[in-house]
């Protein structure tokens, strides 16, 4: 046995444990609460939502609620959207499309709560612009910036190292179709991950404005024509349709298939695919909320419900609607991107596994600017200012280096360290969240009292009583 089969056997075993018990206990749990306490403001709120995207800050050269939206999208939608799901359909069959579902509606409350908490506790650095999430919260909430430090940590890890990998790899597989990827497949994967390692390192050597209009540009563009194929794949296949339904709640709540292997049940795929997806309580998107101008917290927290919403219940449904509706049996692949290739051809033909693989270059080059920018955010925290130029040369040279690597290593194992390092983010930032909301929700009905006043909400901290002293809303 290698050393990475050993790897690879020891993570296993620890994503069992962690995604079969503890985990879904944590993120169902708050979610639930995070519901009922906002009254379901995930579904209540879906007009304001939409509306607080379109809202623009006062100086023209902050970040919008859009441009933040933007930018956790970018890292929301990626390659866990086609592969992850597919993947997750494989293992779990269609019941596992459920749970991703119930995921996202009920983990749509965690973001507004640990939005809405990133908005009321950032702070303004020295170049003018906000930053702020978890690591900012609980130093300045909890007092603890130990605490805070090892989350900043662990998302550089999570985001810098695990997910860029695993975007990498995911990016390449798309690739092992053609004929040219069969024909070397040892050395293909690494020619495909340079090419992407020298085009992020190309976007981040210019800068952040760049890093930004990039995924601006690219997000929209790629969401809308990935959602219109996915529409025009299910009408051609419209019959499979009622078929498709069924199967999805039946298997989603047939107990002996749930319960006889809870590992690879459709509860823990879909619970762990949708969590991988949309990110909802991980503790990542807070980072790019902190840094809207807007004028009250909980704009931006609904701004981040909703994308939760474009995330899951539009592109992965997307994608597990072409998948099921084609009739390609989804128990024949092991992995999810042949069978978004096979599903895609048996409808399309020859089209179809082209476009899947030019919307995962899409997806994927998103994916690492924008856990890039997390990374960013996170250096900024623990360093307490913006690192120079020697620092940020052997960062971005590493950053592009971790992304070749990825390109070429064991499947399983990168989805392993994925699925621990996101879940060891939500062991600190579900429970800080909790211990916080109360100041969350204050906001909310603050925000609520004066939309009903006729008002544009503008905050100010003592109006919800908070205790703690912030930087902003003054």
């Amino acid at each position: 046995m290698t050393f990475i089969d050993q790897c690879t056997a020891a993570t296993d075993g620890i994503v069992d444990v962690l995604y079969s018990y503890i985990l879904i206990a944590l993120l169902v749990g708050a979610g639930l609460y995070f519901t009922f306490r906002s009254r379901f403001a995930q579904i209540r709120l879906l007009g304001a939502q939409i509306r607080s995207v379109t809202e623009k800050p006062k100086d023209k050269k902050s970040v919008s609620s859009f441009q933040a939206l933007i930018v956790s999208t970018a890292s929301r939608v990626g390659t866990g959207n086609i592969i992850g799901v597919a993947a997750a359909i494989c293992t779990g069959g269609f019941g596992s499309v459920f749970w991703m579902w119930l995921i996202a509606i009920v983990g749509a409350a965690s973001a507004f709560v640990e939005s809405t908490l990133a908005q009321i506790y950032k702070r303004r650095g020295p170049d003018g612009k906000f930053y702020g999430g978890p690591a900012y919260y609980i130093e300045t909430a909890l007092k603890c910036r130990p605490l805070a430090i090892i989350f900043s940590v662990l998302l550089i890890f999570t985001y810098g190292i695990g997910f860029n990998m695993l975007a990498s790899y995911n990016l390449q597989s798309t690739f092992e179709t053609y004929r040219f990827y069969q024909e070397h497949p040892t050395i293909t994967p690494w020619l495909i991950g340079l090419a992407v390692a020298v085009l992020v390192a190309f976007c981040l050597f210019g800068g952040g404005k760049r890093l930004v209009k990039t995924t601006t540009l690219l997000v929209p563009v790629m969401g809308i024509a990935y959602i219109a194929v996915a529409l025009c794949v299910v009408l051609m296949n419209l019959p499979m349709l009622p078929e498709v339904f069924r199967r999805i709640f039946t298997e989603a709540f047939d107990m002996q298939a749930i319960f006889g292997g809870f590992a690879g049940s459709c509860i823990m795929l879909g619970i762990k695919r949708g969590l991988f997806s949309n990110e909802a309580g991980v503790g990542s998107a807070p980072n790019a909320s902190a840094s809207a101008d807007v004028s009250h917290p909980a704009k931006q927290g609904l701004v981040q419900m909703l994308s939760v919403f474009i995330d899951t219940l539009l592109v992965c449904s997307a994608t597990a609607f072409m998948c099921m509706c084609s009739g390609v049996d989804p128990t024949q692949f092991e992995k999810g991107a042949p069978y978004v290739q096979a599903a895609m051809k048996a409808t399309l033909g020859d089209f179809g596994p082209i476009f899947i693989t030019v919307a995962m270059v899409l997806f994927a080059f998103t994916t690492l600017l924008g856990n890039l920018y997390y990374v960013d955010q996170c250096i900024f925290h623990i360093l307490r200012r913006k690192p120079g130029r020697a620092f940020h040369i052997v960062y971005y040279t590493l950053a592009s280096a971790i992304i070749l690597l990825g390109a070429g290593l064991n499947s399983t194992l990168l989805w392993n360290i994925a699925d621990i390092s996101m879940g060891a983010m939500a062991l600190i930032n579900i429970p800080v969240i909790l211990l916080l909301c109360r100041h969350a929700f204050r906001a909310l009905r603050d925000y609520e009292k004066q939309k009903k006043q006729g008002l544009d909400p503008v905050f100010r901290a003592k109006d919800i009583d908070l205790p703690h002293n912030v930087d902003c809303w003054r």
